[in-house]
């Protein structure tokens, strides 16, 4: 039948509604703006509801959990984020990495509502951010690089207030807080005051808040700062289990590369609010090593100059430097590069004590693309584990000559 301003009021229209007292969620079907009396199939609950004027849908995906197009944020005459454009798919960890006012929390603020965006547009969960930013406060989680709790409450209270929010019912609540803390094993705790905790424990309590929600996508801005390393790796932990049991998209920002390198399927790296690179990690690493360039530690006992010029008149060799009395570090080109490099200092009476392959890290990545440090800043207490915390890391794989 074709629709027309006669027949539009024939319209029917279904929508989802949760009963205030069990929490059951059922459809029920009427006419836009129609007042409906309904009674909850689970409890018999009744009471009159309104059907909407117009149901928000979410808009294709195309399987990502977030699309951004050209999305920019201006303070003043200050542009902090610039014509950004990138997708995250459902089910990946995603990192955001920058230094300092890169751009990676606006980016996370606005993707979660709370800044409204100058130009471009997002969706998050198929919503856009601006015209229905109800409906992606609902399907988010964010645990921002301040912990959000109340010292003078319990773990449990803490856990309530939050979720009470979002309107859960009691019995469903209880229920899931008692999930949550068992997720990170809290349990014992539950009923003691935050302010009693360590700094590892409150973090732990302030990712579950996050979780009442039982949110499809969650934004973890620098959620391991400040750590120790144990509760760095149980942080970690809990990151990959969240990911892996629940299927739930997880946005990552840290200044840690060893973490992102560790965690994230896929990472942007940002900087003066503009994505300098997005890919894989090992991807981003080849930006520096290319497909068939190597690099090489190598100690050399009888280091001497007749020993350096061998090795730098190679026509596979691209770089040479000499470290200190016995170490040089030698970038080369070609699959057969080591053979070579060995076959020149066998040749020119060369004591070699060790070769070591040095492949790039993630940080070198960083510097080579941003140029600075990925903190400039440091907080003297941040302690991080990973065998790669801050500065420049190599992973080493030594080679022996025999």
């Amino acid at each position: 039948m074709r629709m027309t301003q006669n027949t539009i009021e024939l319209h029917q229209i279904t929508q989802q509604f949760k009963c205030p007292k069990c929490g059951h969620i059922a459809e029920y079907s009427g006419r836009p703006n129609e007042r409906v009396i309904v009674t909850c199939t689970s409890c018999g609950n009744k009471g009159t509801i309104t059907l909407p004027e117009t149901i928000p849908s979410p808009q294709s995906t195309n399987g990502h959990a977030i699309e951004i197009s050209y999305l920019k944020k201006m303070f003043g005459d200050f542009t902090a984020v610039d014509d950004v454009s990138f997708f995250v798919k459902k089910g990946e960890i995603f990192g955001l990495l920058g230094p300092n006012g890169a751009g990676k929390s606006t980016i996370i603020r606005m993707l979660c509502t709370l800044s409204r965006p100058t130009n471009g547009s997002a969706t998050v969960a198929g919503f856009d951010v601006v015209k229905q930013a109800s409906k992606v406060r609902q399907h988010i989680g964010l645990v921002s690089e301040k912990m959000i709790m109340y010292d003078e409450l319990t773990a449990r209270e803490n856990l309530k207030l939050f979720g009470n929010l979002y309107n859960i019912p009691k019995d469903a609540l209880d229920k899931r807080i008692d999930e949550l803390l068992r997720l990170v094993r809290m349990e014992k705790w539950a009923d003691e005051r935050i302010k009693t905790f360590s700094t590892g424990m409150k973090q732990r309590i302030n990712v579950i808040r996050a979780l009442v929600n039982q949110p499809e996508i969650l934004f973890l801005d620098e959620p391991t700062l400040g750590l120790d390393p144990q509760s760095t790796a149980e942080i970690r932990e809990l990151i990959r289990r969240i990911n892996s049991e629940n299927g739930t998209t997880i946005i990552l920002t840290t200044h840690i590369m060893g973490e992102a390198d560790l965690l994230c399927k896929r990472i942007g790296i940002i900087d003066h609010g503009k994505i300098v690179a997005l890919d894989a990690p090992a991807n981003l690493k080849k930006i520096i090593s290319g497909t068939d360039v190597s690099t090489f530690e190598i100690e050399i006992s009888n280091l001497n100059p007749r020993i350096m010029s061998s090795i730098q008149s190679l026509s596979s060799v691209k770089s040479l430097v000499q470290e200190d009395t016995t170490h040089l570090l030698v970038r080369a080109n070609g699959g057969d590069a080591f053979d070579t490099i060995i076959d020149s200092l066998r040749k020119n009476g060369a004591k070699v004590r060790m070769v070591k392959n040095l492949e790039p890290s993630l940080e070198d990545v960083f510097l080579q693309l941003t140029g600075r440090e990925a903190r400039d800043k440091v907080s003297e207490n941040n302690v991080s584990s990973t065998g790669s915390g801050h500065g420049p890391h190599r992973r080493r794989a030594s080679r022996r000559i025999r």
